[in-house]
């Protein structure tokens, strides 16, 4: 049965989380707030909801490799799985998207998050220092689209102008209900989640780090994976890359820097010896789609998924 729980928090996770960027979306819109600062804002907060509930409920509940591996496993999946995949189907033509700028500051906020591992535990100081670098990346964010759109760029943020589930029609009881249905539903959702995991970790006797990095960790990256897969189906998946940059910059530094508030996160050694390294690793693997203009194939897919399937491997051993 604790399979079946688990399967359970996972789903009532994704659908509260879609839930609730529905009804912040669209109450945002409803009470003014333009749809360029929701785009930047609501919506990248709200798809990372499931991620932080996880880390939230696992540090209160004493198991921070849950919170810390979720975090770190995701972002490693993200970049091997959740691309490696989708350009198994077609050709993502990520040389078309200039990412180069959010690509570097991803990397700075992966080399500052390992700095602060190495204190042996995240706390109040570093969640100060995570949150405080994410403030300025937004503040830089807004400032830049907002640039754009004096200068007439519209092209520039065609996709910022219409954040997914925006429904300006949308009536008041239905705004209510997608928000109490992601607020009641994700804090259950990771309750069941990470006490089915530790359970999980308990009866084969591994660690909760390595739950929170392999079944915790690909768990929520299914939205970003059934995301980029539907997008390559639909030959659409020019900006997967992105969208992996964004959300691997978010769970670094807003989910681990939240959840450092909540309770001290101590770091396993072994994250230090490997698992942030393969973190790092996998990101400087972009770097050819990014500064040289390569496309990211289905030779590069294959080696992306096996790097995965490999990585996993060494995990459980």
């Amino acid at each position: 049965m604790v399979f079946v729980y688990a399967a359970l928090g996972l789903v009532i996770l994704l659908l509260a989380g879609d839930a609730l960027v529905k009804g912040a979306v669209n109450l945002s819109l409803r009470v003014g707030i333009p749809a360029l600062i929701v785009s930047l804002t609501i919506v990248a907060f709200g798809t990372s909801a499931p991620e932080l509930l996880i880390s939230i409920q696992a540090a209160m509940a004493g198991v921070p490799g849950i919170a810390l591996g979720n975090v770190v496993g995701s972002n490693t999946a993200n970049v091997l799985l959740v691309l490696g995949i989708p350009a198994l189907i077609t050709v993502m033509h990520t040389s078309t998207h200039d990412t180069r700028k959010s690509y570097a500051i991803m990397l700075a906020g992966s080399v500052l998050f390992i700095a602060l591992a190495f204190r042996g535990t995240f706390d109040w100081i570093a969640g100060v220092v995570l949150l405080g670098s994410l403030a300025l990346i937004l503040f830089d964010s807004v400032r830049d689209a907002l640039r754009h759109r004096r200068e007439g760029r519209a092209e520039v943020l065609e996709e910022l102008e219409e954040p997914e589930g925006a429904d300006p029609d949308m009536p008041w009881w239905k705004i209510a209900f997608f928000l109490v249905l992601g607020l009641a539903g994700l804090p259950l959702g990771a309750d069941l989640l990470v006490d089915s995991s530790t359970e999980i970790a308990k009866m084969f006797g591994v660690p909760d780090t390595v739950i929170g990095l392999t079944l915790v960790a690909l768990g929520t990256s299914l939205p970003e994976l059934a995301t980029t897969v539907m997008a390559a189906l639909r030959k659409q998946a020019d900006v997967a890359l992105g969208n992996v940059i964004g959300s691997n910059m978010f769970n670094l530094l807003a989910i681990i820097g939240i959840a450092a508030f909540i309770k001290p996160m101590p770091v396993d050694p072994e994250f230090l010896r490997f698992d942030l390294w393969v973190m790092l690793g996998a990101s400087l693997l972009l770097m050819p789609f990014v500064f040289w203009g390569r496309d990211l194939g289905r030779v590069w897919g294959v080696i992306l998924s096996l790097l995965y399937v490999a990585y996993v491997g060494a995990v459980l051993i």
